[in-house]
């Protein structure tokens, strides 16, 4: 196989993998900030109660989160060297603020989120809270800053160097404020937010279906589905600020996500359908005109369309337009469940309608699909571009990697990242199986080895 292809489908399964864990922490973050305020207000034993069992569970996805994670950095340097010459300047000041000014906030206070309950007071654990949440939005922040800038390129001048050219900052503020930094955020955010939502929306009616923790489960399901109601709405508006954005700053992605060749006319909407990228039509159902009017207020405006480019610049379009179909209709499906849990929560049918009780527990899975397809969108629809119109994904290959390299490193990290994701669902599992102020053996089991191996170290002191 080609060897850029191979490159970019190890790069997308290892970032895939990855972003199903920072949107979870990112969203559980925002809730356990909400829990620990509302016992602090109330001084109700179930918000303390509810605090204590979801850190754990944030805890164990921070782990997984951060182990994942460490992969993609070396990736740069083994099968995208060209690129990384290119853009280390601009990714090497974004990934070290976001380590900085991010992770080791995030991880700094995330031990005393854990272990302090009896340590520290109410009032500087709620603190720990707070910059936890804090925390993880920041590492957000950097990344999807240095992602944006490949998107929308900023604040930089190109140097001649010995080893090719090089993109390098010119105006710092410039390359964090660039012209998609800010929607590309807003969106991502809450993306994360809906994930961490229907977390707690899923465990909740779990627990009610089986007629256990109901006090616990009440209060979760009422915590999530208001912030998944909230979020979802906002998402909405997000994604169509998103697309105003898009339509300005990338016009071949925008005209792939809806299949719209035509060089200068109105464009149409399609609920689903299929892009024949040969004869240039797209056959589905439309609303005619809904694109012009969603980017301009204007159905008989003109939206620039493929044929106004090089066929070179073109992104594989069917491609583009199913992921992005895909995630709108996932944010759909979103809406409408959080609406009608939060209307069956006021007439208080939610708790005990065991179907929607059942939709809601598998619930949890559309928030990751949604994120994972909006990612899909935004890279296939990059394409060709690696940094949009500066260097094309082919040119930012190593030179010396082999097909056979990748393939073999591709077939490895795959069963690393399986084992990764059936452990991470066993300790999820174990621990909402366990509950709530309940008694975990098997993390009491772990305390016990680790205090047994302490008492083993010698005594130094004379």
């Amino acid at each position: 196989m080609d060897v850029e292809l191979l490159a970019r489908i190890q790069f997308a399964v290892t970032i895939a993998f990855h972003y199903i864990y920072p949107p979870l922490s990112i969203g559980l973050g925002l809730c356990l900030l909400i829990m620990e305020s509302m016992w602090l207000a109330t001084k109700k034993e179930r918000y303390r109660e509810m605090t204590q069992f979801w850190v754990k569970i944030f805890g164990l996805i921070f782990a997984i989160g951060v182990v994942t994670g460490i992969v993609m950095e070396f990736e740069f340097g083994t099968n995208w060297a060209a690129y990384s010459r290119y853009v280390g300047d601009v990714f090497g000041s974004a990934l070290a603020a976001e380590g900085i000014f991010a992770f080791f906030l995030e991880s700094g206070f995330l031990a005393i989120l854990l272990f302090g309950w009896n340590k520290v007071g109410p009032k500087m654990h709620w603190f720990s809270t707070l910059m936890v949440c804090l925390g993880s939005h920041f590492s957000a922040v950097w990344i999807v800053i240095a992602n944006s800038w490949q998107q929308t390129p900023a604040g930089y001048h190109i140097v001649e160097t010995p080893y090719g050219p090089r993109a390098e900052i010119t105006d710092f503020w410039a390359m964090v404020f660039n012209p998609s930094s800010i929607d590309r955020l807003t969106h991502t955010i809450i993306g994360c937010w809906i994930a961490g939502a229907f977390l707690l929306i899923s465990v909740g009616a779990y627990y009610l279906l089986k007629k256990r923790e109901e006090a616990f489960a009440k209060t979760t399901l009422k915590i999530g589905l208001s912030v998944g109601l909230v979020a979802c709405l906002l998402q909405g508006l997000s994604g169509s600020i998103s697309a105003e954005g898009v339509a300005e700053n990338q016009p071949t992605k925008l005209a792939a996500m809806e299949g719209h060749y035509a060089e200068n006319a109105p464009a149409d909407m399609y609920l689903f359908g299929w892009v024949d990228e040969s004869q240039q039509e797209v056959h589905g159902i439309k609303v005619k005109g809904m694109l012009s009017w969603l980017i301009y207020r204007d159905t008989e405006a003109p939206v620039v369309g493929l044929n106004a480019f090089p066929e070179e610049d073109h992104p594989p379009v069917n491609l583009t337009f199913q992921f992005y179909h895909i995630m709108i209709a996932i944010g759909g499906v979103l809406i409408a469940i959080s609406l009608v849990g939060c209307i069956g929560w006021w007439r208080g049918w939610v708790f005990t309608y065991r179907p929607f009780l059942w939709v809601l527990v598998f619930a949890v899975l559309l928030p990751q699909l949604g994120n994972q397809f909006g990612w899909f969108t935004a890279e296939v629809g990059r394409q060709p571009w690696v940094v949009w119109g500066l260097m094309r994904t082919s040119e930012g290959l190593s030179e010396v990697v082999t097909a056979q390299h990748v393939v073999t490193s591709l077939i490895l990290f795959t069963i690393i990242y399986a084992l990764l994701f059936a452990l991470f669902i066993f300790l999820l599992n174990h621990k909402i199986k366990v509950g709530p102020g309940k008694h975990d053996e098997m993390d009491e089991g772990y305390g016990h080895k680790a205090r047994s191996l302490v008492d083993q170290i010698p005594n130094t002191e004379n």
